[in-house]
């Protein structure tokens, strides 16, 4: 099975941290309001965050009362990154590939991730694994990106434009090709696994969860306003899906 790690490719990865440092972008005005909103009380849990990048949800999760996080990715660069820009006392980074969390000798209150998923060709198998590293009664809360968007291959345009550039509807093609999207994102060959809502709702369903929640992304009137630039195609399709399962 195939690892990638691509945030320790220089140009992706300086890239994407200038993405991060703009104020303006989807992770900090689209994705962390809903996934914080699905958070139980972190007083005195043990978290772990899957994927944890830069850092960022970790310390959120330290500065929320959680008693101890331990944050793993695969990439050196962003842990290196969240070592000095996100630490904490009650925070350890680590470099563990999501494909090899069943190596992790301890047990979890809560289990997060922060759009990772579509990076794993086996999200049963994923699924099956944090199951077991919950406590009873555990939760994961996590986001990815939305199978609308994931279907995309790059054949057509992902949305279709008014000559001036506004965002008139989404363009979805070949959602029921589930596997491997090769797109040409910062650089070539930029890699994600598309599936279906359905395939993941079963492969979630199977490892023995329980579905709480689900939320899809959806920008603002008032966000999609201000930034239309970014923001006009999110009326069209969300970018993100959200689920808090617990262990049953």
């Amino acid at each position: 099975m195939s690892k990638q790690n691509i945030y320790d490719n220089e140009i992706f990865f300086n890239d994407f941290k200038n993405i991060r440092q703009n104020k303006v972008n989807f992770n900090d005005l689209l994705e962390t309001p809903v996934i914080l909103s699905m958070l139980p009380d972190l007083s005195g849990k043990s978290v772990l965050d899957i994927g944890c990048g830069m850092g960022q949800h970790a310390k959120q999760y330290s500065d929320l009362g959680a008693k101890k996080v331990l944050g793993i990715d695969i990439s050196e660069k962003m842990l290196n990154y969240a070592k000095e820009n996100n630490s904490a006392d009650n925070i350890t980074y680590k470099i563990i590939p999501m494909e090899d969390i069943e190596k992790i000798d301890e047990k979890f209150d809560l289990i997060t991730s922060s759009l990772v998923f579509d990076y794993i060709e086996d999200f049963g198998a994923l699924m099956i694994k944090i199951y077991n590293l919950l406590t009873p009664n555990g939760l994961l809360v996590f986001s990815t990106s939305h199978p609308m968007a994931t279907a995309y291959d790059g054949t057509y345009p992902r949305f279709t434009k008014t000559p001036l550039g506004e965002r008139l509807y989404a363009n979805i093609n070949n959602y029921f090709v589930e596997g491997k999207r090769e797109i040409k994102w910062v650089v070539d060959n930029y890699e994600l696994y598309h599936r279906t809502i359905s395939s993941m709702i079963n492969d979630i369903i199977k490892a023995g969860f329980k579905i709480e929640e689900c939320q899809e992304s959806l920008a603002s009137e008032e966000l999609r306003k201000k930034e239309p630039a970014q923001f006009d195609g999110a009326i069209h399709r969300p970018d993100f899906i959200f689920f808090k399962c617990s262990k049953s």
